[in-house]
């Protein structure tokens, strides 16, 4: 019975310090929103990142996979570097990240960036949406923006928040009932809707930022803003009753494009800006 008591307190001195904080700046988009990352550090974050990025471009040299378009690769990683050289808009310390861009053969529409700037780009993207620049440049700087916000680590987070509260939760209802049983289904009743209450809503939350990070990312690098638009309805376009990989999370609906219109205003000057100065 100690030992229980002793585990309840644990967990909830854990839970309770678990400050909140904003891992970026708000930029012109005013992306504020407090973020649960104490239990996860930022170094355990981008090592697992890395691993897991070195251990796919294993896999994919491999198989003939990595880069095996040399144009295609340049122009991604062109893009990409011009969006890079405005992330210091929202965090300064990500523009000494070791970023990494490569492109791998596969027909799944979708592309990602991994925590520390490991960006992964599939030919499905590029062969079956066929976006221009400006369309490409609106999905990598979704995905870079996903890193800056260090969603990885918040969800990294989040799970160990829903780990920790479930064995609070059964420690103590295993205390004040007596029985094993029903710490047991605790655990198993309480992880699907651990999962719903804490995954889902903060991954439609962390798509809405990405949205608008990305936005303004792209416009920063001379990328015209309503190209998001153009993309993200061609995106709705592929897979029929199954959307693309990269919209599993946040559908690309009515409201999606209707919140990207209403922020284009806000980051035209911006593009205007940096087209004005490329001339």
């Amino acid at each position: 019975m100690r030992k229980t008591l002793i585990l309840a307190f644990l967990v909830a001195t854990t839970l309770s310090g678990c400050a909140t904080t904003s891992t970026t700046k708000s930029g012109a988009v005013g992306v504020d929103r407090k973020q649960y990352v104490g239990l996860v550090s930022e170094q355990e974050a981008e090592q697992q990142s890395a691993l897991a990025y070195q251990q796919t471009l294993k896999e994919a040299e491999s198989k003939k996979l990595l880069n095996t378009d040399s144009k295609e690769t340049q122009r991604v990683r062109a893009i990409a570097q011009r969006l890079i050289a405005q992330v210091g808009v929202f965090r300064p310390d990500a523009l000494n990240w070791k970023w990494e861009i490569n492109v791998q053969e596969s027909k799944e529409i979708n592309a990602y960036c991994m925590a520390g700037g490991k960006i992964m780009v599939y030919t499905g993207l590029l062969d079956q949406i066929k976006p221009t620049d400006d369309e490409l440049a609106a999905v990598m700087g979704h995905e870079i923006s996903h890193a800056l916000r260090e969603h990885v680590r918040e969800q990294m987070s989040r799970a160990k928040v829903q780990q920790y509260g479930l064995l609070g939760a059964a420690a103590l209802i295993g205390l004040s009932t007596k029985s094993a049983d029903n710490a047991t289904k605790t655990l198993a009743l309480g992880g699907a809707v651990a999962a719903v209450a804490l995954t889902l809503p903060n991954s439609r939350t962390a798509e809405h930022e990405a949205d608008e990070m990305g936005l303004e990312l792209a416009a920063r690098a001379g990328y015209n803003p309503n190209a998001a638009v153009t993309l993200w309805e061609k995106m709705g376009q592929q897979g029929g009753s199954k959307p693309p990989e990269i919209l599993s999370t946040h559908p690309s609906d009515e409201s999606r494009i209707a919140d990207i219109k209403s922020l284009i205003p806000t980051v035209m000057p911006l593009y205007q800006q940096a087209i004005s100065g490329k001339k």
